[in-house]
């Protein structure tokens, strides 16, 4: 009999993790590989939120906190989501967490009982379907279209709801995709939402300052307020604000659900780092210029990433709303073959071509739940952005 959990034998690592410590072995090798397939900004954590940190270091401020937030960062919080959503929480309403990760996986430990099933979309980010399980719950996948733009459609949410539907993860902007919901598209969604009371919305916002052009951010309890009580509106410091390693993330929800998550919090981690909670405060209250700089750093490299795609035959590109990542087909190349005679069947292996034959590392879409696809993420530099993209082109090009 194995020591280890059965549970753990339909998990599986996180391959975006996978990638990016392929990448970095490489490197360490000498290899001049560029990675691809890490979610993280390439800025720095402002001056003033590390200040914000120094100062809590140099006043003392390095104790156990409350179990799911200091009451600093729990009004902040609340001021955030009433500033920029229209949200209305009070301090009991919050919760934070060690990343908006555990945020998510605290919810549905708290919830899932065995045979709960909850939707989600896919492509979706890799760790909703093996948290769900980890909970005890049924994934229930969903799959959208790109020609959809990679949104769910009303007509395709209604089917997958049961009696046994007790969440729907909704991720917008979206990992991986970086499609991104209207106010129309999302109001289509909750509509249906309201005439299933057995269903709560667990709202992914991690990329909500990350949007382009004329796209306009909204969330489901903003855009159907008869979903308030329901709908958990999860958000974090990492992605906008550059702070992926000093692990934040926070969501507004009833209190009943808050207070269970705590207990789950509680029993595993405890509180989230003190001095973090003491930047994320600055994060949140402060400037929020250079938020605004940013973005249009990203929307160049957007840009830029989808025209050269699009211009390889073989690849197809959608222009995403936000997030940091483009989601590319790779269709047209199935079938083709490398120069030492390997025939390309499918996204795996295409992933596997770039990183060995051009060093470039992407992340194959069967991780996100989309065979035939692959993940970029363009947060990285200008240039290393123009050379991978002419290394994907080398590649596909040398294909016959």
């Amino acid at each position: 009999m194995s020591f280890i959990a059965s549970r753990l034998s339909a998990i599986k690592p996180s391959p975006t993790i996978a990638v990016s410590t392929l990448a970095r072995e490489l490197k360490a090798q000498g290899k001049d590989v560029i990675g691809l397939g890490a979610g993280e900004p390439d800025f720095d954590t402002h001056d003033s939120v590390k200040s914000a940190a120094i100062s809590a270091i140099n006043s003392g401020d390095t104790k156990y906190t409350a179990v799911d937030g200091t009451p600093n960062l729990k009004l902040a919080v609340c001021d955030k989501f009433k500033r920029e959503n229209g949200l209305i929480y009070e301090p009991a309403n919050i919760t934070v967490g060690a990343g908006a990760k555990q945020v998510l996986y605290n919810a549905l430990m708290a919830t899932i009982n065995p045979g709960d099933e909850v939707i989600i979309p896919a492509p979706y980010w890799v760790s909703y379907p093996d948290m769900v399980l980890l909970a005890g719950g049924k994934p229930v996948i969903v799959q959208t279209q790109s020609k959809d733009g990679f949104r769910l459609q009303p007509d395709v949410l209604e089917a997958a709801i049961t009696d046994k539907t007790k969440w729907i993860i909704l991720n917008s902007p979206s990992n991986p995709t970086g499609a991104g919901y209207s106010h129309d598209a999302l109001k289509a969604l909750t509509d249906i939402l309201v005439k299933h009371p057995q269903v709560h919305i667990m709202a992914d916002d991690i990329y909500e300052h990350i949007v382009y052009d004329d796209f306009s951010f909204v969330t489901p309890a903003q855009v159907e307020p008869e979903l308030f009580e329901r709908t958990l509106t999860v958000n974090g410091v990492a992605k906008a604000y550059a702070m992926t390693g000093w692990r934040i993330g926070y969501a507004g929800g009833p209190v009943d659900l808050i207070k269970a998550m705590a207990k789950v919090q509680s029993q595993s981690t405890s509180n989230p780092c003190s001095v973090s909670q003491a930047a994320a405060v600055e994060a949140l209250n402060g400037d929020q210029s250079y938020l605004q700089q940013r973005r249009d750093a990203f929307c160049v490299r957007r840009n830029n990433v989808v025209t050269g795609l699009n211009a390889i035959d073989g690849i197809e590109c959608n222009t995403p709303e936000g997030a940091f990542y483009v989601f590319p087909s790779m269709q047209g190349l199935i079938g083709k073959k490398t120069p030492s005679g390997k025939e390309i069947t499918n996204d795996t292996e295409f992933a596997s071509y770039l990183l060995e034959e051009q060093l470039v590392a992407v992340v194959p879409g069967i991780a996100f739940g989309a065979e035939g696809f692959f993940r970029i993420s363009y947060a990285t530099s200008d240039e290393l952005l123009e050379k991978a993209v002419k290394r994907i082109a080398d590649a596909c090009a040398a294909l016959v």
